[in-house]
C-alpha cells in the first residue's frame, strides 16, 4: 500500500489532524482528482508548527479557500511582533541578504503601509514588491519566513509562549526521522513537502546519517535554490553532488510558480543539486490562480502535482 509523507511550511497552522484533512482534499478536489483514501494510499503529516507558536490556527477557512484577506492565508499566521534577532555576524548577515530578496524597504518604511508602484522589471525590486497585496499582510509572511528559515538552518534554542525551549532544527530532524521509520509504512513511500518543509525534507535526505530511504520526492514552491539557503545546507550540499542519491531511490519533482516570491528568484533546482550520471532533479512549472502563489492547497491542486503525485505512487 503506498504512503505520502507530508512536510509543511512556515508559519502558524491548523491543527495536526485537520491540516492533514486540508491536504488530502485539496488533492481529491483537484481538476484531476487524487482521492489518496480511494486510491488504497495512506498518509501522514510531519507537523512542526507547534515548536515556533503558542498555538494552533483556529481559522480552518484561510487554508481551504481562495480568498486572501488574513494572514493565515498568505502564509503569515503566527508571524513574530518582530524579526528574529542575530545572535552573530553570520547570523546577521544571512538575514540581511534572505530579506533584501523578499524586499529592498525597511521595516519603518513598509510599516506606513504606502508601498509605491511596484514595476516588475526593475532589478532591484523584491519578490515581495511584485506581489498586489497590502504590506501589513505581506510584512507578516516576511516576518513568519525569516523567523522559521534562521531559527531552523541555524539550529536556535527557541520557545514559544508557555512551552520550553528546544534546538529547532535537531527537535525537527527527530520529527521526521521518526515519521520515516514508521515500521507500518509500506512502498512506495513519497514524501510531499512544501516551502520551508522542503528544505526540511532535503537536509535530512542528504545529511542526517539515521534517516531511512524513500521512492520519490515531491517538493512544491521550495526555497532551495537560494544561496542563502545552499550556504547553509553544507557539508553536504553541492552544486554537482547536491541530489540525496543516498535515500530517494527514485526521481525528486520540483513544481513551481514563477510569482511564488519564496522560489520566484530561483526556482529550478536541476542545475544546483546535481548527480552523477546527469540530470536530476525535475523542475515543472505551474501557474497558480490569484495574486498569492505561495499557498500549499493552491499548489496540491494543480493537474502537475497531482499526476507527479500519482507517477511516483504508481497510482
Amino acid at each position: 500500500m503506498p504512503h505520502v509523507t507530508f512536510i509543511h511550511g512556515i508559519a502558524n497552522k491548523p491543527p495536526p489532524a485537520d491540516l492533514l484533512t486540508i491536504w488530502r482534499r485539496a488533492l481529491a478536489d483537484a481538476p484531476e482528482p487524487c482521492p489518496l483514501n480511494s486510491l488504497g494510499v495512506t498518509s501522514s503529516q510531519v507537523y512542526w508548527a507547534d515548536l515556533l507558536n503558542e498555538k494552533p490556527e483556529a481559522d480552518l477557512s484561510s487554508y481551504e479557500g481562495v480568498l486572501e484577506n488574513t494572514a493565515g492565508a498568505v502564509d503569515g499566521a503566527g508571524a513574530p511582533s518582530a524579526p528574529p534577532i542575530p545572535a552573530s555576524a553570520e547570523e546577521g548577515a544571512f538575514l540581511k541578504a534572505l530579506r533584501a530578496k523578499l524586499t529592498t524597504r525597511d521595516d519603518a518604511d513598509l510599516d506606513t503601509d504606502e508601498p509605491p508602484s511596484a514595476r516588475p522589471a526593475d532589478p532591484n525590486a523584491g519578490a515581495l514588491e511584485r506581489v498586489p497585496l497590502p504590506w501589513f499582510l505581506k510584512k507578516r509572511f516576511m516576518d513568519a519566513f525569516l523567523r522559521d528559515v534562521h531559527h531552523y538552518l541555524f539550529d536556535v534554542e527557541f520557545g514559544p509562549p508557555g512551552k520550553p525551549a528546544v534546538r529547532i532544527q535537531q527537535t525537527i530532524r527527530n520529527l521526521l526521522v521518526q515519521a520515516l521509520s514508521d515500521p507500518s509504512i509500506s512502498r512506495p513511500h513519497v514524501v510531499v513537502s512544501h516551502s520551508m518543509g522542503t528544505v526540511i525534507a532535503y537536509d535530512c535526505l542528504k545529511r542526517v546519517a539515521q534517516c531511512p530511504g524513500i521512492d520519490g520526492l515531491i517538493t512544491i514552491g521550495s526555497p532551495l535554490g537560494l544561496d542563502e539557503v545552499q550556504d547553509k545546507l553544507q557539508p553536504g550540499w553541492s552544486r554537482e553532488q547536491g541530489y540525496p542519491s543516498e535515500r530517494v531511490a527514485g526521481d525528486w519533482i520540483n513544481l513551481y510558480d514563477r510569482l511564488d516570491p519564496v522560489c520566484g528568484f530561483d526556482p529550478l533546482l536541476a542545475n544546483d543539486f546535481g548527480r552523477r550520471g546527469g540530470h536530476a532533479v525535475e523542475d515543472v512549472v505551474v501557474q497558480n490562480n490569484g495574486v498569492w502563489r505561495h499557498s500549499a492547497t493552491k499548489y496540491l491542486r494543480q493537474p502537475e502535482v497531482v499526476r507527479s503525485l500519482r507517477r511516483l505512487l504508481g497510482v
